[in-house]
This record gives structure tokens, sequence and C-alpha cells, in this order.
């Protein structure tokens, strides 16, 4: 991918000189400084594996009225999200093969500025992921610590004004990392949103992880056999380990690449991890393929909507 990458704005670093780029490139030319080459068919197929799936989880969830609540629309807006991601992938790597293959004909200045719109797409897609991500687990929170209140905090209006309020940040931080990407205190604003929500998913599934522990450890003091209670919260604590794990591994390394863009850009171990940059754009768009197994596919009336979706029981 070298005319149209995802994210191009955010592969190189641009505050370094050519002078020291060219130095350091051609010092880590070597060995596994190369960078990784992806095919583009994997790109492709990745995108179009996430966007059924995330298709899916929106149609069931709009399709049964039981799944009509705060809860499933804060999934569905995430499913949103992801097939975001995919959509503008796929669109930037058809674009970017139709013009390699001189099927499609534009003006360079129309070229950028269709690059410059996707390239936004994408990032409000980034964004509104990790924002619903963390949504999501404020949600889990309060159904499990809040539970009898839960209605009451949890309102359906209120939870309107926050997938709204989502969408409408998205877009604006979009719009400005786009138009001031060459600043590095955009990306500083963007890395400090990524530990944020990093740091609040960590306490809120730790402090839920240490109640399914601490109900495990109930259980066994009382020297009862293992019931399916037992077996639920031990589910639960593994869940919320793959969670923060997946989280971690997905997003972890594109967001280390903007850290070393602003701390080391000349630096010729930080030039080595600048050339992995589609890797890390793999790991998000399979962050946009496991999402819908983590979040939604676990739901047992979500699944039992799903089969209906898929053989059309309508």
């Amino acid at each position: 991918m070298s005319t149209l990458a995802p994210l191009r704005l955010l592969r190189e670093p641009w505050n370094a000189s050519e002078g020291n780029q060219s130095n350091t490139t051609a010092g880590a030319s070597s060995g596994w400084c190369q960078g990784l080459d992806i095919p583009n068919e994997l790109f492709l197929a990745l995108g179009l594996v996430s966007l059924v799936e995330n298709l899916l989880v929106v149609a069931a969830i709009l399709k049964n009225r039981n799944l009509h609540s705060p809860t499933y629309y804060f999934i569905c807006c995430l499913a949103v999200s992801d097939m975001l991601v995919s959509i503008s992938n796929l669109a930037e790597m058809l674009f970017m093969l139709l013009l390699e293959h001189g099927m499609l004909v534009m003006r360079p200045s129309i070229v950028r500025h269709m690059d410059n719109v996707i390239d936004m797409l994408i990032c409000s897609s980034v964004v509104s992921s990790l924002s619903f991500l963390g949504v999501i687990a404020v949600d889990r929170y309060i159904t499990i610590f809040y539970a009898l209140r839960y209605h009451s905090i949890m309102t359906l209006q209120r939870a309107v004004v926050t997938m709204a309020s989502v969408w409408l940040a998205s877009t604006v931080s979009s719009t400005i990392l786009i138009t001031y990407y060459h600043s590095n205190t955009i990306l500083l604003c963007l890395i400090s949103f990524f530990l944020f929500m990093l740091i609040l998913m960590l306490v809120l599934y730790i402090h839920m992880f240490a109640l399914a522990r601490h109900h495990l450890h109930s259980i066994s003091s009382q020297q009862k056999p293992p019931t399916a209670h037992h077996g639920g919260s031990l589910k639960g604590a593994v869940t919320l380990t793959i969670l923060l794990g997946v989280f971690f591994i997905c997003w972890g390394p594109f967001f280390f690449h903007l850290i070393l863009i602003v701390t080391c850009p000349t630096n010729p171990f930080c030039t080595c991890f600048f050339s992995y940059f589609n890797l890390f754009l793999i790991l998000i768009i399979c962050n946009s393929v496991i999402d819908p197994l983590i979040y939604a596919f676990r739901s047992q009336e979500l699944r039992r909507t799903l089969r209906e979706v898929v053989t059309c029981s309508w």
C-alpha cells in the first residue's frame, strides 16, 4: 500500500528534517527494519469479514425488540464504528487499485481531496470505536454495581445523548486531526485520549474482575460443589481478561507508533518501528473482526436473532 495507505498522514514522522529522515532510513534498511509486506488481498478479506459480521449485529439488534435497550444500542454503535473502519479501508483500497491500474483518471488535487475525506472517515471511526468501547465498559460497570438503579441511571434519553455526543465529538476531532496533522499537540491529544480509555477500562474491569473473584471465593469457602453461578462468575472473569488483552494487543502498537513519532522521529529504532505501520493497521481491522465475537455473539438472545437474520426468518 503505497499511494493511498490508510491513515497515511500518520505513517511517517513529519517533525524530522529530510536529511535526518533519509539517514535514519538508510541506516535501518537492513534486516527486520525493512518492514512487513502485507498483501492487499489480506486487507480486503479482513475488511469484508468485519463488514459482514458487524452488519449482522446491527441487523439483529434492529430486528429484535428485546434488544432495544441502552446496552445493545451501545453495542450497535460499536458495530457501526467497526463497519466504518472496514468500509473506509475497502473504499481506499479499491480507489488505490483503480488509480494504479489506470482504470480511474483524476487530477492530483482531486485525489488529495478524496484521500483526505477517506482519512477523515477512518479517523472518525477509530475515535468512535475507542469511545464506544469505553461507554460499554461504563455501562457494564453500572449494570453490575448499581443493578437496582440501572434503569434510572442509564435511561434511554441519556443513552441517546451519549451516542450523539460520541458521534459529534468523533467527527469534529477527526476534522481537526486531518486539518492540523502537522501539530504535535494534536497527536498528543489523540495519545492522551487512548491512554484515558485504556486506564478507564483497566480500572473498571479490574473492579469487576475483583467482584467476580470475591464471588468465587465466597462459593469456595462454603465448600459447595460447582454450580451454574460458579461457572458464570468464572466465565465473566475470563471474559474481562480477554477484553483487556484484545484491546491492548490490537490498539497498543498503533498508539505506540504515534508516541514514537512525537518523541523520537529520527531514532533508528523508531524508524524501524515506523516501517511496520501496515501491520498495526491490520491489528486495528482484526479488532473490528473480534469485537462482535466478544461484545455481541456471546448473548444468547442476539445469537438466536442472528440465526433468524441469516436464515431470513423475518
